[in-house]
C-alpha cells in the first residue's frame, strides 16, 4: 500500500481498536495522539537522504542539523549539490565540520554508489523493504535502521517495522510487557510504518 492511499482516519480507528485488545494504556495514547499525518519531508533524492541519514547516526536532532548545516556552507563549485561533495579529498572539511572518520567514509561510499547508477530510485522502489535493505547495505556504512528510515520516510513505504531503531522498540515494549515487541507489531501489518509514526509522536511527548 502507498502513502496514497494512506486514510489517516480509517488507520487511526483500526489501530485504537487493535490496542484496545493489547494495551488499554497504548489505546490511551494513541486517542490522544490522533490521526497522524504521514511528514513530508525535503527530497533532495536517495543519495542525499542516506548521507544526512548517516550524519544524524546516534545524535540528537539538534545536533545533527547543526552538522549537516555546516556541510551544506562547505565551498563547492557551481552547479555541484551536497553528494559530490563526500570525496577523499574532503574528508579533513568534513571531519571539521563534526562527522567521524567512520561517517566520512561512509558518506563517500554513498557518493561512489550513486555514481555507479547503485541507488536507482525506480529499482530501489519496485523492491520489497527486505530486497531494498540488502542492496543498500552493500554500501560500506549503510545499516538496517538507515534502510529502514529510507523505506519509510523516502521511500514512502507503508508496512515497515523498524526494529533497528531502540526508542521505537523500547517504546512500543513498555506497553506490551515484551523485550522484543516484533510478533505484536504484526498484528498491525499491513500498516507497521504508521506504528512507528505513533511511537515517535509518543517519544516526542505528543500525548
Amino acid at each position: 500500500m502507498t502513502v496514497e492511499l494512506f486514510d489517516a482516519e480509517e488507520t487511526h480507528r483500526r489501530f485504537v481498536g487493535l490496542a484496545e485488545t493489547i494495551s488499554p494504556a497504548l489505546a490511551i495514547d494513541l486517542t490522544a495522539i490522533g490521526p497522524v499525518a504521514w511528514p513530508e519531508r525535503r527530497d533532495g533524492g536517495l543519495g542525499l537522504f542516506l548521507s544526512r541519514a548517516v550524519v544524524g547516526q546516534q545524535l540528537s536532532t539538534r545536533v545533527a542539523r547543526v552538522i549537516w548545516n555546516r556541510i551544506e556552507a562547505l565551498p563547492r563549485d557551481a552547479g555541484e549539490d551536497v553528494l559530490e561533495i563526500f570525496r577523499a579529498d574532503n574528508a579533513q572539511a568534513l571531519r571539521a565540520c563534526g562527522v567521524s572518520g567512520n561517517k566520512v567514509k561512509a558518506l563517500t561510499a554513498i557518493r561512489e554508489a550513486a555514481m555507479a547508477g547503485r541507488l536507482a530510485e525506480d529499482a530501489l522502489r519496485a523492491m520489497t523493504a527486505d530486497e531494498r535493505s540488502r542492496q543498500l547495505q552493500a554500501i560500506w556504512g549503510i545499516g538496517q535502521w538507515t534502510c529502514d528510515m529510507a523505506s519509510i520516510f523516502h521511500f514512502r513505504d507503508f508496512d515497515v517495522w523498524p526494529e533497528g531503531d531502540a526508542a521505537v522498540i523500547r517504546t512500543f515494549a513498555r506497553y506490551i510487557g515484551r523485550r522484543k515487541p516484533t510478533k505484536t507489531a504484526a498484528r498491525f501489518a499491513p500498516q507497521r510504518s504508521v506504528l512507528a509514526l505513533y511511537m515517535w509522536a509518543i517519544i516526542d511527548g505528543v500525548p
